[in-house]
């Protein structure tokens, strides 16, 4: 674990290396073009948000590699060695090392510095972004036990996917089973509940406050019985008997409005517009 640390610490240094190089560069060329100081401040101070999401994506990305993107040791027995992880991070320090001992005899410090700068944005581009896929690309297709651990591993992925579809499938295949006996028993259960508050439907007058008391007890029977399901099943019901009873009388549906508030019952805007037309 302290080895790991010790890794991404010296990435993290590295990384704000190569991009303090990078923007030195680009200062630098900038300068060379006869661009004055006070125009590169105010377009850094512009562009400093976007530098920085930049760079923190780019150190999320850089970083991914290092804390295990090449977790699969058979398939990249090269790459997971310390020696070249420790090469792979180091990679920012060695090119501008590199760059130091190439700009020895340079006096002008402006100039020695660009050195150090471009060697060290050459070997770390050079490592990262071209020497490094390269290389685990070479470590899959090359030696024949990371290609046989890679085809088994795709294969077992794939054997895991298919098993858990298969479970989902297995899943929602029981549920739906499930919901239909509870269906089928509410079915029979539920009959005369059904009947008596179809009953109610066609109460009017001074029955009407007595029918919406019993309708209103018939529906907390229901959501004990088996919640908001079991009320919709029982209200399909009634409705289904009274235009049973009733072919040529138009049926007002009044229970969405009985039972509003019972349990998670509530009338919807489609009820209150059904209702208003009436």
């Amino acid at each position: 674990m302290s080895e790991h640390r010790t890794l991404k610490s010296i990435h993290l240094a590295g990384t704000a290396w190569f991009i303090l190089c990078i923007i030195y560069i680009l200062v630098l060329a900038l300068r060379q073009a006869g661009v004055h100081w006070w125009i590169i401040f105010s377009l850094s101070g512009h562009s400093i948000l976007i530098i920085f999401l930049l760079i923190s994506l780019y150190v999320f990305a850089i970083l991914r590699g290092v804390s295990g993107a090449q977790a699969i040791e058979p398939e990249h027995p090269l790459t997971r060695t310390n020696y070249y992880k420790g090469f792979y991070v180091t990679a920012p320090f060695l090119g501008g090392l590199a760059g130091c001992v190439g700009m020895i005899g340079e006096d002008r410090i402006v100039q020695f510095a660009a050195g150090i700068a471009l060697g060290t944005f050459g070997t770390t581009f050079l490592v990262w972004v071209i020497l490094d896929p390269v290389t685990g690309l070479l470590e899959m297709l090359l030696p024949p036990v990371s290609r046989k651990h890679r085809t088994e591993r795709i294969a077992q992925a794939k054997v895991k996917r298919e098993k858990k579809q298969k479970d989902r499938e297995r899943l929602l295949t029981e549920v739906l089973a499930k919901e239909e006996s509870e269906r089928r028993r509410w079915q029979q259960v539920l009959r005369p509940q059904a009947e008596k508050l179809a009953g109610l439907l066609t109460a009017e007058g001074a029955d009407f406050e007595q029918a919406e008391r019993e309708a209103v007890d018939i529906g907390l029977k229901a959501w004990q019985m088996g919640g908001l399901n079991c009320m919709q099943q029982l209200r399909d019901m009634a409705i289904a008997i009274s235009r049973e009873r009733d072919q040529n009388k138009e049926i007002v549906d009044y229970i969405p409005f009985w039972w509003d508030g019972i349990g998670n019952w509530r009338v919807t805007s489609l009820d209150k517009m059904i209702l208003a037309t009436r």
